[in-house]
């Protein structure tokens, strides 16, 4: 029966379809928003060489060993670990309610693309400018006192509350947009993997195309070379920072979706035969490449913004100097303002010094105003492109691979949610498999409790998920992956396994990666990871405009319940592997003790079986 099984298993029509699926889940999100913010607070190219090492000893390795264990053993997470030993059980579990917890959050990211891809089909771009306020007398005071970028993400788009502990109502506009999103990956999921190798052709693909049209139109931008400059420039200081190291070491782990067990069931549906080293190899270095290509665009518009601010604040001190020495217009321009703001100083100091100038004017200033995340795609992304000419068709095609991006990861956190379930044969066999792949019970479910992110304070709550679901719960899990495949099966058995796969055995580098130096790197990074989060009470930006320093958002501490929360984010995805475990073991030791206690020499039965 189990072979049977096996062999009516689905496969990829081909193999194109399979690398796609596993790039697209890889390269995601944190490639284009999270990779060029490392480079940059942490001296441009020096940041490389921690990120190589991280990727050579510690990315690959656990990506070569997930795609072999899964495409050998043909089985989902869960079915993987069971398999390799009962007492496991509990780690596919763990990675299904990772990729659960992390589905959540990440498919609100795509709703909020989704309402700027809605709007960006106005002209003038919608966050162009302030709206007036209820009376129509004025502009909105909020909008003035901070910009029109931000007052568009924070009150049009979020409605967002200034604390946490205010929930807020349901935005409308935010829920149809969250419905929409579930619902478009529930399309291209609706038969598993013969509809997501379809679609994968277009959204793995499509993000660098955008990325090369970018890239060409961002290099002839005023100001792209010192955002290039500022990007690669070394600062080899930086390498002696610990900070550095876990922030490349974490990069590269997130950002190659290991432990998460979409790897496992992509690589269950390939075929016996495959060399799954050459894909592990071929998968990292273009998620890693990736990060790279996508740096060069985003920081040559991210110089062009930064040229911009410069030239908007030179013009304004060149204006008052004008009004206030009564001199003519063109006099002072950008080239001799140094110049005119020397003799001016020297010659009439007294009414120099009444000039309101702002003192920072300062190109290397707004180059060092670092962004990731929502910050650099929602802000700094669109006030850049209001500037570019045809704004419109920028933010479109912007916005449209920035959702390509996500959905490709979102395949991927699905499929290793639903393929346990699929293996575990939990849904009755009568019901059609569309009605279950296509996620009208699960996605259903999903989305209802995604609900809690359409909320005033549901960009907080983001922020939740997105820093701690997919911290501790992962290190661990990869840690216990290597144990159980290396250590429980065996470096003997798996090398068997891969020279049945491939032709040929690990060499010694594999070998040593993943008896020795990837696990204590896992564990260096747990620790120094949990020690830096341990000296802190964890704190999160609030935008309030009553706020003193607004528009700066202001820093607030967790409440003791939310921080509760964050405990049990972290917590509860792990859990099952302990339970588990000791439930197997009890198990086992209650089946010996009452097989010894029915062995009773005056009971012929008592010896059978």
């Amino acid at each position: 029966m189990e072979n049977s099984a096996v062999e009516e298993r689905p496969k990829w029509d081909n193999k194109a379809q399979y690398l796609l699926t596993c790039i697209g889940f890889a390269v995601g999100l944190g490639n284009v928003w999270r990779f060029p913010y490392l480079c940059q607070i942490y001296g441009g190219g020096a940041f490389l060489i921690p990120y190589l090492i991280a990727l050579v000893f510690e990315g690959l390795p656990l990506l070569y060993l997930e795609l072999a264990i899964g495409q050998r053993l043909r089985l989902g997470s869960v079915g993987v670990w069971n398999s390799i030993s009962p007492l496991l059980g509990g780690l596919g579990i763990a990675s299904s309610i990772v990729s659960l917890l992390v589905s959540l959050f990440y498919n609100t990211i795509l709703a909020w693309v989704l309402w700027y891809f809605f709007h960006s089909f106005q002209n003038p771009l919608p966050w162009s400018s302030c709206p007036l306020n209820v009376n129509r007398t004025g502009y909105n005071v909020e909008c003035e006192k901070s910009t029109p970028v931000d007052y568009f993400w924070y009150r049009e788009t979020l409605n967002i509350t200034d604390d946490i502990e205010i929930s807020g109502s349901l935005q409308w506009w935010m829920v149809l947009c969250l419905v929409s999103a579930w619902f478009i990956v529930y399309i291209c999921a609706i038969k598993g993997i013969d509809s997501i190798g379809k679609a994968v052709y277009v959204t793995s693909t499509f993000p660098y195309l955008v990325l090369t049209i970018f890239l060409i139109y961002a290099l002839t931008l005023p100001g792209a070379t010192d955002g290039l400059v500022y990007l690669f420039t070394p600062e080899w200081s930086t390498l002696l920072n610990p900070q550095v190291w876990l922030d490349a070491a974490t990069q590269i782990f997130f950002s190659l979706s290991v432990a998460f067990g979409g790897l496992i069931a992509f690589s269950s549906y390939n075929t016996e035969r495959n060399n799954c080293e050459r894909d592990a190899v071929l998968v990292g270095v273009i998620n890693s490449a990736t990060s790279l290509y996508a740096s060069i665009p985003v920081f040559s518009i991210l110089g062009f913004k930064a040229n911009n601010a410069f030239l908007s604040c030179i013009n304004e001190n060149i204006l008052a100097l004008t009004n206030e020495f009564e001199m003519p217009d063109q006099n002072i321009t950008v080239d001799n303002y140094d110049h005119w703001v020397n003799y001016l100083n020297q010659t009439y100091p007294d009414q120099f010094s009444k000039v309101p100038l702002n003192d920072g004017c300062d190109r290397q200033k707004f180059l060092d105003e670092s962004v990731s995340g929502t910050g650099l795609a929602f802000i700094a992304f669109t006030e850049a492109v209001i500037a570019m000419p045809g704004s419109q068709v920028w933010a479109i095609l912007f916005f449209v691979m920035l959702f390509s991006l996500g959905l490709s990861s979102m395949f991927g956190n699905m499929e290793g949610v639903l393929t346990p379930i699929r293996d575990l044969k939990v849904l009755p066999k009568w019901l059609p498999d569309e009605i279950f792949t296509g996620n009208s019970i699960v996605f259903i479910l999903c989305c209802a409790v995604a609900l809690i992110f359409a909320l005033g304070s549901g960009n907080y709550w983001v922020e939740v998920f997105n820093s701690y679901v997919g911290s501790v719960p992962l290190l661990i899990i990869a840690l216990f992956e290597l144990i159980g495949v290396i250590y429980i099966r065996g470096m003997k058995t798996f090398s068997d396994d891969i020279y049945f796969m491939t032709g040929r055995r690990p060499n010694i580098f594999w070998k040593a990666c993943w008896m020795v130096i990837s696990p204590l790197l896992l564990l260096v990074v747990f620790i120094f990871y949990v020690a830096v989060q341990a000296r802190k009470h964890p704190t999160y930006p609030a935008w309030n405009p009553d706020y003193v320093d607004f528009p700066k958002t202001e820093t607030k501490s967790y409440p003791d319940w939310v921080f509760a929360i964050i405990v049990l984010l972290c917590s509860v995805p792990v859990i099952p592997i302990p339970l588990m475990a000791i439930y197997r073991l009890t198990r086992r030791i209650m089946r010996r003790s009452s097989h010894h206690a029915d062995l009773n020499p005056y009971n012929n039965y008592a010896f059978e079986g």
